[in-house]
């Protein structure tokens, strides 16, 4: 695939070349067959017309012209050098039967009338003046004693002239040669270079096929090609992080499942064997084992209906500030055993928006939680929401240890844990990744920002209008 591209590339290349060469060299043979030829028109004239005005000045009139001008047709190579040389025309036409085709100039007196004849016009006979106005002045001593007239095509060039041509035709040939294989040399080069960024992507492609998804071309430009390298490396790289994120899940997923279900199972088998007595302490144990479990497939379907697109959400207006103090009362006393205030700050004259309240108290549910977990006694947790624009812009920020840098681009991901030492009780790591799917489905975008020792704040922005 890689050699044809480039062999079309090479052949566009060479076919332009060449055919822009062959157009120019054509033009330019027309151009220049066409101007000697008319040169040596015009010279053929402005000699005649030189002639004859000669004639007139040695001579005071026209008397004899005619004889004069067959004279001179009959032996060019007299009269001192001044009549057509060699392989020239005659000075002018006489109307005999040996009169070249091409002998094409009338001459005319000061009246019309005329002198030497040619074409349809007959010695004698009166040129019209329109006719006339055509021609070429004869002038002797500031004078206008006559006219002439062309009234034929130019005549054929000499032997000069069409050596001239020749060369200039070889010289074309040889320029369209050399075009051509400049063209091919450059297509060529050129070619490859384009080609050589898809030959890399090519193979890194057929690698990733072979299941090694983490893959890198190089950017040698800043065009398009340059533009499609850079992209697929970002596409690899997300490839890949995504591959260890799915390994890791399914690692998390196996982990969560495995620790209740063993504190399960050693509680059961202990009481079955008789080891243990069935006490409502142990039975207490047990039960909350089991809603973690049931917490975590729950949280599993939610996110499995949010990445096919079938999340359900049951909207209704809601105001802002009275959402906010619903939440804050049902964690109210979740914070005050934690130690922790939990405010809002909220204007009562916020726009109603049109959400699911039951899947947002979830979202704010988990941000509280999260934020309860790493807050100290005496710290503070903010509930707040502002307008901004067309857009409602809800956050939840505590002043408690923060996120460290480097976590904080991932906090959204499943089971991603900034501090894996003290994921303990019944988080999962499925908080924040359910949040986003939760916000996302609604239109809207989350994000945070934190700093060590400082605290986090996680806003999410909603529009206001939802259809």
């Amino acid at each position: 695939m890689n050699r044809s591209i480039t062999a079309k590339l090479v052949l566009a290349f060479l076919a332009v070349s060449v055919t822009v060469v062959a157009l120019a060299s054509g033009i330019t043979y027309w151009l220049t067959v066409r101007e000697f030829k008319q040169l040596v028109f015009n010279q053929s004239r402005d000699q005649f017309v030189a002639n004859v005005g000669l004639y007139y000045q040695m001579n005071g009139s026209w008397d004899g012209i005619l004889a004069y001008v067959n004279l001179r047709n009959a032996f060019p190579q007299q009269s001192g050098g001044r009549g057509p040389g060699p392989n020239q025309p005659p000075l002018g036409s006489t109307g005999g039967q040996n009169q070249p085709a091409s002998i094409t100039f009338l001459l005319a007196d000061a009246s019309g009338k005329v002198l030497v004849p040619a074409g349809q016009y007959q010695t004698g006979e009166t040129v019209p003046q329109a006719k006339l106005a055509q021609g070429t002045a004869v002038d002797v001593n500031g004078k206008q004693v006559g006219t002439v007239l062309v009234l034929g095509s130019a005549p054929p060039l000499g032997p000069l002239e069409s050596q001239y041509l020749s060369r200039t035709n070889l010289a074309l040939l040889y320029a369209a040669l050399g075009a051509a294989l400049v063209a091919l040399v450059l297509g060529t080069i050129l070619a490859r270079t384009l080609t050589h960024p898809l030959r890399d992507l090519t193979a890194a492609i057929h690698a990733m096929a072979k299941g090694d998804l983490k893959q890198h071309v190089s950017v040698k430009s800043r065009d398009e090609l340059g533009e499609l390298a850079a992209a697929f490396n970002q596409m690899s790289s997300d490839l890949d992080r995504l591959n260890l994120s799915r390994r890791q899940m399914t690692a998390d997923i196996a982990h969560d499942l495995r620790s209740p279900l063993t504190v399960i199972g050693g509680y059961v088998e202990s009481m079955r064997d008789g080891v243990l007595k069935p006490t409502p302490e142990r039975l207490d144990t047990i039960h909350a084992e089991v809603q973690h479990l049931q917490r975590l497939v729950e949280d599993l379907r939610t996110l499995s209906q949010a990445d096919a697109g079938e999340l359900t959400l049951n909207r209704e207006a809601v105001p802002p500030l009275a959402l906010l103090e619903r939440i804050a009362k049902s964690y109210d006393q979740l914070a005050t055993r934690n130690k922790v205030s939990l405010e809002v700050q909220a204007h009562a004259g916020l726009p109603e928006i049109r959400l699911d309240p039951d899947r947002m108290a979830q979202v704010f549910g988990n941000l509280i939680t999260n934020s309860l977990r790493y807050t100290s006694a005496g710290g503070k947790i903010l509930l707040s929401a502002e307008q901004e624009g067309d857009t409602l812009a809800f956050s939840v920020q505590d002043n408690g240890q923060g996120i460290p840098a480097d976590s904080l681009a991932y906090i959204f991901d499943r089971f991603y844990r900034a501090d894996p030492a003290r994921a303990q009780g019944s988080e999962s790591g499925l908080g924040l990744a359910i949040a986003r799917s939760i916000v996302e489905a609604h239109g809207g975008s989350i994000s945070a920002e934190s700093e060590m020792g400082k605290g986090t704040k996680v806003k999410f922005v909603l529009p206001i209008q939802v259809d």
